[in-house]
């Protein structure tokens, strides 16, 4: 298993991944171009086993703050600790960088992904109503503080 950046070269096995995914978030492709414009407050990551992107995980600096956007694995490498390793990851490079917490909102139904955040310390602050589409869900609230901000 390998963590790194992503790169646009990734892209096409990230929205592949994506649309594998029910309860990823299903962005447009401006949205992905968008990760590659050289934000430096954009990060991606990618997870990899045997030279093929196996999940990727997307985030948005927001002040000291971050915002945990997309996490999604293929369905073929779920239940293998690729999301654990790519949120592990994550938290790690928030901490190094001084970041007081990440917040994240997920499908109510997304009970994997629920159990994972968790895992990991998140706890849930709220719900928006009928904030997910196709199927109508409401979006579930989670934050977790980092470093000395717990």
């Amino acid at each position: 298993m390998l963590i790194r950046p992503a790169t646009s070269a990734d892209l096409p096995a990230m929205r592949r991944i994506e649309a594998q995914a029910p309860t990823a978030a299903h962005w447009n492709e401006s949205e992905y171009d968008r990760i590659f414009a050289g934000d430096p407050a954009r990060l991606a990551l990618v997870i990899h086993d045997d030279d093929t992107v196996q999940g990727f995980l997307v985030a948005n600096q927001v002040g000291p703050e971050w915002e945990l956007e997309n996490i999604a694995v293929a369905p073929g490498a779920q239940r293998h600790g690729f999301a654990s390793a790519l949120l592990r990851h994550f938290l790690d490079v928030v901490k190094q960088q001084g970041g007081e917490g990440v917040f994240l909102e997920v499908r109510a139904s997304n009970a994997a992904a629920r159990a994972l955040y968790a895992k990991y310390g998140f706890a849930e602050t709220g719900r928006r109503r009928h904030y997910y589409q196709h199927p109508d869900e409401d979006a579930v609230l989670y934050r977790r503080a980092i470093g000395s901000h717990q």
